[in-house]
């Protein structure tokens, strides 16, 4: 069932996109939705207990972004690519997930995973360098190669103790059509590792 709008950008007033939503619970139980892409970044908020609606007073947050070049008009996105943000809670750390470059380009893409972490949901999520993702930082999770051009749009989920990274990828050997990926995720220092296979799920 649809419940309507929950948040949207508005042309003139907003320079990010209010899309690829993920919903995530902090440590007392409270709602937030991180969305958005390209322009001024990934976006975070705090929602209603019934998740309809942002919570009263807004509570907005920019969790991640890249450098633009300034000289471009608003309807470009140009160098600034990151979208499809996902929040994942492990332990100690809230690790957020996000995409830098273009997918949709089958051979042509250049998509790629790129991941900080925090002790708080709000952020700031930080690099394996300390390099805030508010300020371009990321740490690289899996990136294409000749095999798959581009890999990207991931979530994170546990099946049975064990940690998955869900994405998908532009398959060299058939055209750069999109498929399906799951990896398992491998935890070094409190760190995401995962290797990119040759074999795709569908």
């Amino acid at each position: 069932m649809d419940h309507g709008k929950v948040i949207q950008s508005v042309a003139g007033r907003d320079l990010w996109n209010a899309i690829d939503p993920n919903l995530v619970m902090d440590e007392q139980d409270i709602p937030w939705l991180v969305f958005g892409s390209f322009w001024h970044g990934i976006k975070l908020v705090r929602l209603s207990a019934d998740l309809g609606s942002v919570a009263d007073p807004e509570q907005w947050y920019t969790v991640a972004c890249r450098s633009r070049n300034p000289v471009l008009p608003d309807s470009v996105a140009g160098d600034a690519a990151i979208e499809a943000p996902f929040i994942f809670r492990k332990e100690k750390y809230y690790y957020l997930f996000v995409s830098f470059d273009y997918c949709c380009r089958g051979e042509k893409s250049t998509y790629k995973i790129m991941v900080g972490r925090s002790d708080k949901v709000q952020g700031p999520y930080v690099d394996r360098d300390g390099v805030s993702m508010n300020l371009g930082g990321g740490s690289l999770v899996l990136e294409g190669n000749k095999d798959w051009n581009g890999v990207g749009h991931s979530a994170t989920v546990s099946f049975d103790g064990t940690d998955y990274l869900i994405f998908h990828g532009y398959d060299a050997a058939d055209g750069g059509k999109s498929k399906l990926r799951i990896e398992k995720i491998m935890w070094i220092n409190e760190w995401p590792v995962v290797e990119l296979k040759s074999i795709a799920v569908a």
